[in-house]
C-alpha cells in the first residue's frame, strides 16, 4: 500500500512538473513567434533590427516575466512574509532596459534621423513579450496583429498623404560675382518651394558669400528641380539641398 501511495504521489508530481513545463515552453515559443513576425516585417524593409533582434527581445521579456509568475515556486523555502509579488516592477525594469536598445537603432545621417519606427517596434515587441509571459494570449495576439498593420499599412498611408517636406539649402558664390537674395528667392518660389529664415556668411577671408535657409515643399521632386537649376548658374560655386528627416 505504501508503495502504491508513493507511486501515485510521484506520478502527480510528474504531471504537475510536465504541465508547468508545457505552459512555460508554450509562452516562450509564443514570444519567439510574435517577435519573429514583427521582426520579419522590419527585415523586409531593410531595417537594422530584424527577426533575430525582435524575437530575442520578446523572448527575454517573456522569460523575465515568468520569473515573476513562478517566484512562489522557485522561492518556496523563503519565508512568505519576505516575498512581494509586483509584476509591474519587473515590467518597468524591462521597458527601461529596452529604451537603451531602441536608442541603438536610431541613426542620424547629417540632418536626417532614421530608425525611430524600428525603435518603437522593439519597444512594443518587449511589451508583447511581457504580456505573453503573464499568459495574456488574447492581448498578445491582438497587439501583434495591430503592430503588423501599423508597420505595413500606415507607412503606405503616410507616403500617400500630402505633407510638407523640409530641407536646408546652402548656396555659395564668389563675392565679386554677386547673387542678390531676391534673385535666389525668386528662383526658389518658381519651383513651388517656400523659404524661411535666410542667413548670410562670409567665407574664405571674405572671398566667398554663403546663403543658408530652410525650405519646404509638398513635392520632394521640387528639390531636385531646384538643384538642377542651381547647377546651371555659373556664379554659384557650391550648393547643397539636405532633407531634414521624415
Amino acid at each position: 500500500m505504501c508503495l502504491l501511495y508513493f507511486h501515485i504521489y510521484h506520478k502527480i508530481i510528474y504531471i504537475i512538473i510536465m504541465d508547468e513545463f508545457i505552459v512555460i515552453l508554450t509562452r516562450l515559443l509564443a514570444a519567439v513567434v510574435a517577435g519573429g513576425i514583427i521582426g520579419l516585417e522590419r527585415s523586409y524593409h531593410g531595417r537594422p533590427a530584424g527577426m533575430r533582434t525582435h524575437a530575442l527581445v520578446c523572448l527575454s521579456s517573456s522569460l523575465l516575466m515568468l520569473l515573476t509568475v513562478y517566484q512562489w515556486t522557485l522561492l518556496s523555502e523563503v519565508p512568505i512574509d519576505t516575498l512581494r509579488v509586483d509584476p509591474t516592477r519587473m515590467a518597468q525594469g524591462i521597458m527601461t532596459g529596452i529604451g537603451f536598445l531602441g536608442a541603438g537603432v536610431i541613426m542620424r545621417e547629417k540632418l536626417t534621423i532614421r530608425g525611430l519606427t524600428t525603435a518603437a517596434s522593439v519597444w512594443i515587441t518587449a511589451a508583447i513579450g511581457i504580456i505573453i509571459g503573464m499568459g495574456f494570449y488574447v492581448a498578445a495576439v491582438a497587439a501583434t496583429i495591430i503592430t503588423l498593420l501599423v508597420l505595413s499599412s500606415l507607412g503606405w498611408v503616410e507616403r500617400k498623404l500630402k505633407s510638407r517636406r523640409y530641407a536646408t539649402l546652402m548656396v555659395r558664390y564668389k563675392r565679386l560675382v554677386g547673387l542678390p537674395l531676391d534673385e535666389l528667392t525668386t528662383l526658389i518660389t518658381q519651383h513651388e518651394i517656400n523659404y524661411y529664415s535666410p542667413s548670410y556668411h562670409l567665407e574664405e577671408e571674405g572671398a566667398v558669400f554663403q546663403y543658408n535657409m530652410t525650405i519646404n515643399t509638398q513635392n520632394t521632386d521640387n528639390f531636385q528641380a531646384l538643384a538642377e537649376s542651381l547647377s546651371n548658374m555659373e556664379q554659384i560655386i557650391e550648393f547643397s539641398v539636405m532633407p531634414t528627416g521624415d
